[in-house]
């Protein structure tokens, strides 16, 4: 118990800046598409929308904060920490059963806490899908290693990992990698006794593969440069791996050396759907958060290898001070940049009656559209867009101004 209230306040401590931000940018088009398919009644129109279908557990969450929350940006951030909190409990739990990662666990877990790699993932709110996938993603492995002991309550475990597992599915599309994972916790000398009972889980995968490509003719994600077959994954998917390393992990390699292999399995395997993007060589760091979960059981492992516990202790608290100080300063006031221009435009539908004529704004139009309706309780209608004249001198005039200026 006090291992996970350890975890829960280190969490707390490196991400509480992020709580009181504003939301950001597509945070306003997520709740929107909340409203439209997370309630009980939009299952059957949910269902048949595959490009949402498979990120269903975002569109849930989302309608049930804004119904319970409206727009309370500390609601939608305090959710998404709790959830990463959980995360980092899961982590210390699979390690704590994972007999290779076992010495180092505690020492992973605090890591994966306090991580900036991973940022994106716990302080913007429209990532909020990469911690669900993690939670049942995990949740399901974990099930399955207790189910693997033995005895009587084996077979509910294994109904509950897959039942699990199969949310994993539907909270991102990313989640087929997972069985993956599974091989990679059972010992070599096992696998021909363990593929077995993973089968389900990898046939449950190549399922939810088949009607993600099955649905790429109607999918926007294979058409705005989010998956793509014909990027360079031969440049993304090693430099991910560069940077996903960088700093602690490479110190870490040095000290692990030959007991390294299944860590880095676990990054590479969590790189490797976001290896086909077509906008950038470079994955966003909220795409980061299954594979830095990897870093963290690297660095765990090397922690546990320094010699002096309190040299381990020390080297640590260094970790968590340089986490926490890039997070509380170079991060957050990033993310509070990217808030300001749906700021702004919000402040400004606020203050004017009747329509907004926006000349220029950095961010797409839908994104402004939600931020006025949702922000504002303006109607999508009073967003004006290259007018006429006419419609112009009937409309405030909204231009963005970057800090500043």
């Amino acid at each position: 118990m006090k291992h996970c209230l350890l975890l829960a306040l280190l969490s707390v401590l490196s991400y509480a800046p992020f709580v009181p931000i504003p939301l950001v940018e597509d945070d306003y088009p997520i709740l929107t598409e909340g409203q439209t398919y997370g309630s009980p009644a939009a299952l059957p129109v949910l269902w048949h929308t595959p490009v949402f279908r498979q990120r269903a557990v975002r569109h849930w969450t989302a309608f049930a904060l804004w119904q319970a929350f409206r727009l309370t940006p500390t609601a939608y951030h305090a959710a998404s920490l709790a959830l990463h909190i959980v995360n980092c409990w899961l982590l210390y739990w699979l390690a704590m059963l994972w007999p290779r990662m076992r010495p180092g666990a505690l020492w992973a877990a605090i890591f994966f806490a306090v991580a900036e790699g991973h940022q994106e993932a716990v302080a913007w709110f429209s990532a909020v899908d990469e911690l669900w996938k993690f939670l049942f993603g995990i949740g399901a492995l974990i099930l399955f290693l207790l189910a693997e002991r033995g005895g009587r309550f084996r077979w509910w475990l294994r109904a509950a990992s897959l039942l699990a597992f199969a949310l994993a599915l539907v909270s991102k599309e990313s989640a087929v990698i997972l069985p993956g994972l599974f091989l990679l916790v059972i010992p070599p000398a096992d696998w021909r006794q363990a593929i077995p009972r993973i089968l389900p889980y990898a046939v449950l995968a190549a399922l939810a593969a088949m009607a993600i490509f099955g649905a790429a003719a109607s999918s926007f994600r294979f058409s705005d440069g989010s998956f793509s077959l014909h990027a360079p994954f031969w440049i993304t998917w090693p430099k991910g791996m560069v940077r996903l390393l960088w700093f602690w992990g490479w110190p870490a390699l040095l000290l692990v050396r030959r007991d390294c292999w299944a860590p880095l399995a676990w990054m590479g395997l969590g790189l490797i759907p976001y290896s086909f993007l077509l906008y950038s060589t470079e994955i966003p760091s909220r795409q980061t958060y299954l594979a830095s979960a990897g870093l963290a059981l690297l660095v765990g492992l090397a922690v546990s290898r320094i010699g002096s516990r309190k040299l381990a202790v020390a080297v640590l608290v260094v970790m968590v001070l340089q986490n926490g100080a890039y997070l509380w300063t170079r991060k957050r006031s990033q993310f509070l940049r990217r808030a300001e221009p749906t700021e702004q435009l919000i402040r400004f539908a606020r203050q004017t009656a009747g329509p907004i004529w926006i000349r220029c704004f950095p961010r797409n139009g839908f994104i402004a559209e939600q931020a006025v309706r949702l922000g504002a309780g303006k109607p999508v209608s009073d967003v004006v867009w290259n007018a006429d004249e006419a419609a112009r001198r009937d409309a405030a005039a909204f231009c963005y101004r970057a800090p500043g200026r």
